[in-house]
């Protein structure tokens, strides 16, 4: 047989028979004097056993070893081996499965794809509420739910999930976010700077922000601050300030 007759032979390309033969796996025939290599059975049982190790999900290395044994005794380890790497996969896909369907179910967040509880989470802050600080709001705590270990994240969204389910605070969340959007054009000195700030002190739960220094010249605290409005984020830093002090003074 030529190799297009081997390949068609055992269902795959010839492409594939060469690099078989270039990485080992597959016997190159010896060329006959009209410079074409022929190919025999035994070539065809070897190309029949590589495809069924392949479609199974061995890897081309792993093949190398089974083919390697001719008694074959590491294929009943390798193939385990494969059961149990499926398995983790099979577990992966259904989790991933299982919070698609979760987020379809609650609804998908412009800042999506998200967790099911900060996506509902959203959708209890939105409602009725058009904010360009509200939606700066989101993005943030979508950064942090992406960035924070999962025990962090799970302690910030406890932390929220108990903030908003107090009697009124949606409504003073609402209140807050029009204080701050009233601040996109103002001077950093105006005196709404700081009603906006303690208003927004008295809304955030102790433990929603981290502790440390709050007017460090870190590259993040510059970035963050940079994004509002000069006036904003002097009221976000005073806030900051404020909350740190409230969090200083519960712990004495």
């Amino acid at each position: 047989m030529r190799i297009g007759e081997l390949a068609a032979a055992v269902g795959v390309t010839t492409r594939a028979v060469r690099h078989y033969h270039h990485l080992g796996l597959l016997p190159e025939p010896e060329r006959r004097s009209n410079g074409y290599r022929e190919y025999g059975l035994r070539h065809a049982v070897v190309l029949a056993r590589i495809r069924r190790l392949t479609e199974l999900g061995l890897g081309l290395a792993e093949v190398r070893d089974v083919l390697a044994d001719d008694a074959g005794r590491e294929l009943v380890e390798v193939l385990a081996e494969l059961d149990e790497d499926l398995a983790r996969q099979e577990e992966a896909i259904r989790e991933r499965r299982e919070r698609l369907g979760a987020l379809m179910r609650h609804g998908v967040s412009a800042e999506g794809p998200l967790s099911p509880e900060l996506t509902a989470l959203f959708g209890e802050m939105a409602a009725g509420l058009e904010s360009p600080m509200a939606a700066k709001d989101r993005e943030m705590l979508a950064l942090i739910e992406t960035a924070a270990p999962p025990e962090e994240r799970r302690r910030l969204l406890g932390v929220l999930r108990g903030a908003f389910e107090a009697p009124g605070a949606l409504e003073r969340a609402h209140e807050v976010y029009a204080l701050l959007d009233a601040l996109a054009d103002a001077d950093p000195a105006d005196p709404r700077v700081d009603e906006a700030a303690r208003a927004i002190a008295d809304c955030l739960p102790d433990g929603l922000l981290p502790g440390g220094e709050v007017d460090g010249d870190t590259a993040f605290l510059r970035a963050f601050y940079a994004d509002f409005a000069p006036a904003q984020a002097e009221a976000i830093r005073r806030t900051m300030r404020m909350v740190a002090e409230r969090q200083r003074g519960s712990r004495a």
